[in-house]
C-alpha cells in the first residue's frame, strides 16, 4: 500500500489569519508540524497542501518538504487534501492538522496500521480522554461519542455526553476530545468530497459530520497525549510553553 500524509495549511484562518507562519520559539508553526509528522514510520510521502505562495515558500526553504498549491475556496481541509492528491496513486491518505506542533508521530502510525489491518474501515480518526470540566465546556474543544466498538456516533462542540448530575466532572471512558487527525481510503475520500457540506456540518463547523451524514463508519483510535493546538492568539504562549517542556533545552530561541 502507498500511504501519503497531507498537511492542509490555508492562509485565511478565521481566528488567526496566516497562522501557519505564526512563529513559535522562532520557527513557523507549519514547520513544527512537518518535522513531527516526518517522524511517522508509515508515511511513504508527506506534502503540504496550501493556497498561499508565502506558505509554500517557507515549506520549501525551511523543511525541504513538498508543497502543493490548491484552490482557496475549499469548504474544509479534507476538500483541500483531495485536490492535492487527486493525481497521485495512493491507497490511504492521512490528514494531519497544520495547527498541532506536537502531533504524536506514533498516533499517525497507529491510525494507518488500523486502516491496513481492517480493510472494511473507510475512515479513522483519533481522540484522547477529557479530564477537566473546562475542556468539556469549551466549544473550541471538539467532543466525540463512540459506540461499544469504538465507532464515532457523533462529534460536537457541545459538552457531550451531557452530565446531568452534580458535581459535574468528566466520566472516564465516556468523555473524549477529538483530535483532527484522519485517515481515509482513497476511494472513500473522493466519495466524501463529492458530497456537498451537510446541514449539521455547517451548523457545528465540523467536516467529519459530513462523513457520518452519508452513513460512513469512522473508527476512533484513543491516544494518551492531547498535544496542543494553535487556533487563537491566546494559544501561542501555551504552545510555546509546551514546546519548551517537550524539547527541554534543545531549542535555540532567537
Amino acid at each position: 500500500m502507498k500511504i501519503i500524509g497531507v498537511i492542509p495549511a490555508r492562509w485565511g484562518s478565521t481566528r488567526l489569519p496566516g497562522k501557519s507562519l505564526q512563529p513559535l520559539l522562532g520557527k513557523p508553526l507549519v514547520q513544527w508540524v512537518v518535522e513531527r509528522a516526518a517522524q511517522a514510520r508509515c508515511l511513504d510521502a508527506l506534502i503540504v497542501a496550501t493556497d498561499d505562495e508565502r506558505i509554500r515558500n517557507v515549506i520549501t526553504a525551511c523543511t525541504g518538504a513538498e508543497a502543493v498549491m490548491t484552490r482557496s475556496d475549499h469548504p474544509s481541509g479534507t476538500d483541500r487534501i483531495a485536490e492535492a492528491v487527486s493525481h497521485r496513486n495512493a491507497d490511504i491518505i492521512v490528514n494531519i492538522q497544520g495547527d498541532e506542533p506536537l502531533i504524536d508521530p506514533g498516533l499517525i502510525d497507529r491510525i494507518v496500521e488500523l486502516m491496513i489491518s481492517e480493510s472494511d474501515i473507510p475512515m479513522a480518526t483519533a481522540a484522547v480522554p477529557i479530564t477537566q470540566i473546562v475542556e468539556l465546556d469549551n466549544p473550541a474543544v471538539v467532543k466525540v461519542v463512540c459506540d461499544a466498538e469504538g465507532r464515532a456516533l457523533y462529534f460536537s462542540r457541545a459538552p457531550i455526553p451531557f452530565i446531568r448530575d452534580t458535581p459535574r466532572q468528566p466520566v472516564p471512558g465516556s468523555h473524549f476530545r477529538h483530535l483532527g487527525l484522519y485517515a481515509y481510503r482513497a476511494d472513500f475520500l473522493y466519495r466524501f468530497v463529492a458530497q456537498p457540506p451537510c446541514a449539521i456540518e455547517q451548523i457545528e463547523k465540523l467536516e467529519q459530520l459530513r462523513a457520518l451524514n452519508i452513513g460512513a463508519r469512522i473508527q476512533v483510535v484513543v491516544g494518551a497525549d492531547t498535544g496542543v493546538a494553535v487556533d487563537t492568539p491566546e494559544d501561542i504562549p501555551v504552545a510555546e510553553a509546551a514546546l519548551r517542556k517537550a524539547h527541554k533545552y534543545n531549542i535555540q530561541e532567537p
